[in-house]
């Protein structure tokens, strides 16, 4: 594992001399289409595959539960403007995805590694590209990790403050990072347990947290409870980059230890002061941190697209 810390990557790709278009973009899902947003500066440029985070992310990084940093779109302009493709989708069942299933909680983690595929050989036939790089962002990180068991036209995975632990364990650190759920810790621990153990439970015993644990969600939350990212990132045979902000207060920097731990000759990127929506912090206080989830007008963190481009730019 090579540990890369603080210092910018030098960016090895030119910007393109004129603004790229984006682009909407479909491929087949299971019962319609999933919907994206292509950025191809076209040529010899990398490309990359946006996997978005937990819950109802849509392709910008935003999801209707209070983010609107819009992270996925400030990083796809970003990489643009480094010379660096990307394509960034809606999951299945939601948003301009949302004819793709009936039921967009109906889904595994192996299913979202399935619709990645899909996008890897949809834009590897439009554009002629060998492979194309999978970044995975919080809980997408876990998706990247399963796409890539199948390493087919992938040239790699990017893990972007995403987990190292399974996400039970990310969780209960969660809950108890914020002094506020302290009456509800005992409770949810015991779901968390539960659901761990591939047990459902009754949420009519949980009123505080029937959102977090609610019924349709549960099948889900056993399936990825039972995935653990650095045994997956242990069997890659493919590069892997971690990048994870000093200031993330969902996913610690031991997530990004494990998974660099775990992934043989992998590079971990720390980025001082920067988040998990990948804004800067000038400090630990968790109420400003929190402000910037909800604030579009941020720009991204300095760093977070350099680390990103230098490192797809110097293996291709």
């Amino acid at each position: 594992m090579k540990l890369l810390a603080l210092a910018v990557t030098a960016v090895l790709t030119m910007a393109p001399a004129n603004p790229v278009e984006p682009v909407e973009v479909t491929v087949p899902g299971p019962a319609g289409p999933l919907a994206g947003t292509l950025i191809d500066p076209g040529g010899k440029a990398p490309a990359i595959l946006i996997l978005p985070g937990s819950g109802p992310t849509d392709r910008d990084g935003n999801n209707p539960l209070g983010v609107a940093a819009a992270p996925y779109r400030l990083l796809a302009d970003a990489l643009a403007e480094r010379g660096i493709a990307t394509l960034r989708a809606d999951k299945r069942g939601m948003f301009a995805s949302k004819a793709a299933i009936p039921d967009a909680n109906a889904v595994k983690i192996a299913d979202y590694a399935a619709d990645a595929h899909a996008w890897v050989d949809m834009l590897r036939q439009r554009s002629g590209r060998a492979c194309v790089w999978l970044l995975g962002h919080s809980e997408g990180g876990l998706v990247a990790l399963k796409a890539a068991q199948r390493p087919e036209g992938i040239c790699g995975v990017i893990l972007v403050s995403a987990p190292g632990r399974p996400l039970a364990t990310v969780m209960r650190e969660q809950l108890r990072a914020n002094p506020a759920n302290a009456p509800l810790l005992d409770a949810a621990m015991a779901a968390l347990d539960a659901l761990e153990a591939g047990r459902r439970v009754d949420t009519a015993t949980l009123p505080p947290l029937a959102g977090l644990f609610a019924a349709p969600v549960q099948g889900f939350l056993i399936d990825v409870f039972a995935q653990h990212p650095a045994e997956l990132a242990a069997s890659l045979h493919v590069p892997v980059l971690m990048v994870h902000g000093d200031r993330d207060i969902q996913v610690s920097l031991a997530d990004a230890q494990a998974l660099a731990a775990a992934a043989r000759g992998s590079t971990l990127k720390i980025l001082p002061g920067v988040n998990h929506v990948l804004k800067s912090v000038a400090s630990d206080d968790r109420a400003a941190n929190i402000a910037t989830y909800g604030n579009p007008s941020l720009p991204l963190a300095p760093g977070v697209a350099d680390a990103i481009a230098g490192f797809v730019s110097a293996r291709r």
